[in-house]
C-alpha cells in the first residue's frame, strides 16, 4: 500500500483546528473538562480559543490560529525545502505566539510591571491553559518537529523529529523550567535584586565546604557529606546488585524466585518503613543494644546513628534499583561469546572476568549513576537515622521549611546537588566511551549462559544470602509494629490498627468505607496507575532518542532527562508550587500536578534502564527491519520493543511502586482532596500513632507486590532463542 508522505501533518492540523473550536481554552476550577464541553459555545470560562480571541476580547490567541493556517499551506506543496518552510514559520508563528501570550499576561494583566508602564493596564486578563490550549500548542510544536524533518534533520523521519522535539519541550517545561525558577532566586539579593555575589555569600561557608573532620574535627561540610556519602552508596548497591542479578541468572535455579521477591521488598516499602525497622534493631533502645547491655553489659549508645546508618538505609532502599538494572543486563550477555572462551580452553574464571564482566560495563555505569544521584537527593532516610550527619538535601528541606524560610539559600545549595550530578554523569560518559558493548545481534544464538565460576559463586552467596537475610529480618521487625498494641510497652498482638485505617460497614444503601485510610488510598492508586505506563513509555522512548540518533544538543537532552534525580524532591515540588501556581499553567492544588511530579520525578530510571538494554542491541536489527520497508513505528513495535521486556519492566515496577511511596517531592503538593498515602502515614506519626502507620504500610507493601507481579505478567519474559538447561544448574560441577 502507498504511504501518504502528509498524512501525520494533516492529522495534527486537524486536530489544533478542532482544539480551538470545540475544546475549552482555560482551565476550569474545580471542574473536569470533559465535563463543561457542551459550555464551550458559553461564557468566558468555558469557551473555546476562537470564541475566546473573537468575542472576548483575547486577541493574542489569534496567533495559533495564524500559525495553523500557515502550517496548512504545507499540504499544498510537495515535500522538501518548501514545505519546511510552512511548517516551521506556522509552528513558530503559532506556539511561540502562544507560549509568549501565556507568560506576560496573567490573572491581573501584565505579568511584569514594566509592561503596564509600557502598554497600560489590560482590559482583559487570561486564567492557566487548558485542554484546548494544551492540545494546540502540542499540534503546533509537532508541526514545528515536521518542518525540521522536512529540511532533512533527524534523517527526515517524522516520528524521530517529533519524538525528539517533543520530549524536549516536555522536559524543558516541566524539569528545567521549574527548576531553573526555582534555581534562579539563589542569585537574589535581600533587596531583590540580581547578584552573582548573594550565591557566593551564601556558599562561602564552612557548615558546606569545611573538611575539619579529616583533621580531628567533629564533623565535615554538608557537600562533603553528601559526596562521600553518594559515593559509597553508589559502589555499595552497584556491588550488592550485580551480585544478586548473577546470583539469580546465573546462579542455583532454586534461588531465582525467593531472591527477586526479596530484592523487591525495599523498593516497594515506604522509606521511613526500613528506618523504623533499622531502629527498632539497632537504636538506642533496640534489640541489638539491649542484647549488648544485658549479655554483656555493654552501656547502650547512638552509635548507628550518622554516617554509617544512613548509608545501611540507603543500600536498602537504592539495591533493588541496580539489581533491576542489572539483571536485564546479565540477561543480554550472549552465551555465545563465553562459548567462544570456553572452546579457546580458557577457564571459567578467566572467561568470567574477561568476557562476562566487561560486557556488564554500560549496565555497571549506568546502576552506579542512578545510586549516586538517588543518594545525593534522597531525603528520607538522613532525616530519620541521620542524626547530626548533615546532607544537602536536609539543608535545603530546614532552609525552606525552617524558621529561617530562606529559599536563596535551598536555590543555592540545589546548585551543588547539580553540579555534583553533572560531574557523576560526565564521569559515566567518560568510562563508556565509544566503546561496544553489543550482544544480542538478531544472528542465531543457541548458547548456554555459563554458570558462575566456583569462586566467583562462593563470593556470590557469601555476600548476598546475608544481606538478603538481614532484609527479612528488618522487615520482620518493622511489620511486628502494625500488630501489637503499643510498641516497647504493650507486645500483645492486636488487628485493631488495621480496623482503623480499613474498616468496612454496611449502611442503609450498602457498604461504606469507614476506614481513615482509604480515600487516600484510592487517590494514590489512581495517581501512580495513570503515571506510571507514561513514565516508562516516556523514559523507554528518550532512551532509544538517546541511543539510535545521533543530533546536536543531545548531551543536553540526556542531563535533562536525568536533572529531576539531581534534584532533592523537596526541592523539585518547591519548584512545581513557584512554577505552575500563575498562568500560563495554573496546577497547584490538582491532582494533575502530582501526576505529573511523579513522572518526571522517576523518568530517569527508564532512561537508563532503557540505555543500558540498547547499547546491547546491535544497530543492524533496526536497520533490517527498515530495509525491509517497515515503518519506524513498525520497527519499534515487532522488533525492538520484544527485546526491550526486561527495561519495561523495570521501568513500568519502579515508576509504580515509587509513586506509591514517595515522599518529599510530593509533601508541598497534596491538598485535602488529593491526600497520598505516604502524607497519611507522615501524619499517624507525627500523632505518634505508629500501629496504624505501620499497619498501612503493610497494606501497601501487599498491594504492591501484587501489581508487581502483575506488570512482570502482563510484560513478560525476554526470549532470545536460547537452550535451557539440560539439567538443573545444581548439578552442574563446578570447574
Amino acid at each position: 500500500m502507498k504511504r501518504q508522505p502528509n498524512r501525520p501533518l494533516v492529522f495534527w492540523l486537524a486536530l489544533g483546528a478542532l482544539s480551538f473550536v470545540l475544546l475549552p481554552w482555560y482551565a476550569i476550577q474545580d471542574s473536569a473538562w470533559y465535563l463543561v464541553l457542551p459550555q464551550v459555545f458559553g461564557g468566558s470560562e468555558s469557551a473555546s480559543g476562537v470564541l475566546q480571541a473573537a468575542q472576548y476580547g483575547r486577541v493574542w490567541l489569534w496567533f495559533g490560529v495564524m500559525g495553523l493556517v500557515l502550517a496548512s499551506g504545507s499540504l499544498f506543496v510537495a515535500p522538501g525545502k518548501a514545505q519546511s518552510d510552512w511548517l516551521i514559520a506556522g509552528g513558530l508563528v503559532g506556539g511561540a505566539g502562544l507560549l509568549l501570550g501565556g507568560f506576560l499576561i496573567g490573572a491581573k494583566g501584565w505579568s511584569f510591571a514594566m509592561l503596564n508602564g509600557a502598554f497600560g493596564e489590560l482590559a482583559v486578563h487570561q486564567f492557566g491553559l487548558g485542554i484546548g490550549g494544551f492540545v494546540a500548542i502540542t499540534s503546533l510544536v509537532l508541526l514545528f518537529a515536521f518542518g525540521l524533518a522536512r529540511r532533512g534533520l533527524f534523517r527526515g523521519d517524522l516520528l524521530v523529529s517529533g519524538s525528539v522535539v517533543g520530549c524536549g519541550f516536555l522536559l524543558l517545561l516541566f524539569i528545567a523550567y521549574p527548576v531553573g525558577k526555582a534555581l534562579c532566586s539563589a542569585f537574589l539579593g535581600e533587596d531583590d535584586g540580581w547578584s552573582i555575589s548573594a550565591l557566593l555569600a551564601r556558599l562561602a561557608t564552612d557548615r558546606i565546604w569545611s573538611l575539619s573532620c579529616l583533621a580531628g574535627g567533629l564533623r565535615c561540610g554538608v557537600a562533603w557529606n553528601t559526596l562521600f556519602l553518594g559515593l559509597l552508596s553508589g559502589t555499595g548497591t552497584t556491588v550488592l546488585g550485580t551480585m544478586m542479578a548473577l546470583m539469580a541468572e546465573r546462579g542455583n535455579r532454586r534461588w531465582q524466585r525467593p531472591l527477586k521477591a526479596l530484592a523487591m521488598l525495599p523498593i516497594i516499602t515506604p522509606p521511613f518503613v526500613v528506618g523504623l525497622g533499622l531502629i527498632l534493631l539497632f537504636g538506642r533502645a533496640g534489640v541489638v543494644n539491649h542484647f549488648l547491655e544485658v549479655a554483656f553489659g555493654v552501656e547502650p549508645t547512638r552509635w548507628f546513628y550518622g554516617l554509617f546508618g544512613v548509608w545501611v538505609a540507603q543500600m536498602f532502599a537504592f539495591t533493588p534499583i541496580a539489581f533491576m538494572i542489572m539483571r536485564g543486563v546479565v540477561q543480554g550477555v550472549s552465551p555465545s561469546l563465553e562459548e567462544a572462551a570456553l572452546t579457546l580452553r580458557a577457564n571459567p574464571e578467566r572467561t568470567f572476568f574477561s568476557i562476562t564482566l566487561p560486557l556488564l560495563l554500560p549496565g555497571l555505569a549506568n546502576a552506579f549513576l542512578v545510586g549516586f544521584i538517588e543518594s545525593m537527593a534522597d531525603f528520607g532516610n538522613p532525616i530519620i537515622v541521620g542524626a547530626q550527619f548533615s546532607v544537602l538535601s536536609t539543608e535545603i528541606f530546614f532552609a525552606i521549611v525552617g524558621a529561617q524560610n530562606d529559599q536563596g539559600m535551598a536555590a543555592s545549595l540545589a546548585w551543588i546537588l547539580t553540579l555534583f550530578a553533572l560531574g557523576a554523569f560526565a564521569m559515566q560518559r567518560g568510562v563508556l566511551g565509544k566503546q561496544n558493548y553489543t550482544t544480542v545481534s538478531g544472528k542465531g544464538d543457541s548458547g548456554l549462559p555459563m554458570a558462575l565460576p566456583a569462586r566467583v559463586r562462593k563470593v556470590v552467596y557469601a555476600v548476598a544470602l546475608p544481606w538478603l537475610a538481614f532484609t527479612v529480618v528488618v522487615y520482620l521487625f518493622a511489620f511486628a509494629g502494625g500488630f501489637v498494641q503499643t510498641w516497647g510497652r504493650d507486645y500483645s498482638p492486636t488487628l485493631k490498627h488495621f480496623q482503623t485505617a480499613f474498616a468496612l460497614e454496611w449502611g442503609q444503601f450498602g457498604m461504606v468505607w469507614a476506614g481513615t485510610a482509604w480515600n487516600s488510598l484510592f487517590t494514590t492508586l489512581k495517581l501512580a496507575a495513570g503515571a506510571a505506563p507514561v513514565t516508562a513509555g516516556l523514559g523507554l522512548l528518550i532512551a532509544w532518542l538517546l541511543a539510535r540518533t545521533d543530533f546536536k544538543g543531545q548531551g543536553l537532552f540526556e542531563f535533562a532527562a536525568l536533572l529531576a534525580f539531581a534534584i532533592p524532591g523537596t526541592v523539585l515540588g518547591v519548584s512545581y508550587i513557584l512554577a505552575f501556581n500563575v498562568p500560563p499553567f495554573e496546577l497547584t492544588g490538582t491532582s494533575l500536578i502530582i501526576m505529573l511530579c511523579f513522572m518526571f520525578r522517576n523518568l530517569p530510571i527508564g532512561v537508563r534502564a532503557g540505555t543500558a538494554a540498547f547499547k546491547q542491541l546491535d544497530r543492524s536489527l533496526d536497520e533490517a527491519s527498515l530495509m525491509l520497508r517497515a515503518s519506524t513505528v513498525q520497527t519499534l513495535l515487532h522488533v525492538v520493543l520484544p527485546l526491550l521486556k526486561p527495561a519495561l519492566a523495570a521501568a513500568l515496577v519502579y515508576s509504580f511502586v515509587r509513586a506509591m511511596t514517595t515522599v518529599s517531592a510530593v509533601i508541598f503538593l497534596v491538598t485535602a482532596e488529593n491526600e497520598l498515602a505516604t502524607t497519611y502515614i507522615i501524619g499517624r506519626v507525627g500523632n505518634g500513632d505508629y500501629g496504624v502507620a505501620l499497619a498501612y504500610c503493610t497494606v501497601l507493601i501487599v498491594l504492591m507486590s501484587l501489581a508487581v507481579a502483575l506488570i512482570q505478567f502482563l510484560v513478560g519474559e525476554r526470549k532470545l532463542g536460547r537452550r535451557a538447561p539440560a539439567v538443573p544448574s545444581a548439578a552442574i560441577p563446578a570447574s
